[in-house]
This record gives C-alpha cells, sequence and structure tokens, in this order.
C-alpha cells in the first residue's frame, strides 16, 4: 500500500491539521517508509509465538484483597469546612 499526496491532504483534513505543499509531499515519503516497514513486518512468519507483553517473563506482586474503611475518616474530613461523626455536613438543598 502507499500513500499519494492527496491522501495525505485528506487525512490532514479530516484530523483538521493545516499542511502545506511541501509538508504534504515530506509526508508521503514518511509515510511510505512507515507502511513499507509494516509491510515487511507482515511477511514474518509468527505461526506458534505466543504473544507477550515483555521480552522477560515476570510476574506482578499481588496483594491480599482485603475489606478495609481506610481508617483515614479523620484525615478525610479534616480539611472539609464543616464535618459531624466522620461525615461532610452541606446545605440542605430541598425543602
Amino acid at each position: 500500500m502507499s500513500v499519494d499526496i492527496d491522501t495525505v491532504k485528506r487525512v490532514a483534513r479530516l484530523a483538521r491539521i493545516a499542511v502545506d505543499e511541501d509538508d504534504a509531499s515530506r509526508m508521503t515519503g514518511e509515510l511510505n517508509a512507515i507502511l513499507g516497514f509494516v509491510e515487511q513486518l507482515n511477511e514474518v512468519d509468527v505461526t506458534g509465538v505466543e504473544p507477550m507483553t515483555s521480552v522477560i517473563p515476570m510476574s506482578i506482586r499481588m496483594r491480599a484483597d482485603e475489606v478495609t474503611d481506610g481508617d483515614k475518616a479523620e484525615d478525610i474530613v479534616a480539611n472539609a469546612p464543616v464535618s459531624g461523626d466522620h461525615f461532610f455536613l452541606v446545605p440542605k438543598v430541598v425543602e
């Protein structure tokens, strides 16, 4: 697949990017080089290769999944203008 100047201008217009003639011709060459590299990658045989997230095998350390209240009620309401019994107090809005 190759890209021409009209395609670059159309994509730039859709992305709402201002592109003049010089930039469009330069981008045409750059995009064609990128697409050529992608085509080279598509030629690689990856049958039987498992997808991986890293080049070295690793596992993430997991913490115990425990339900807690955080024990920070005082810290949480400390900056509130008005609080009571670990709750934020706000003016009544419904009569």
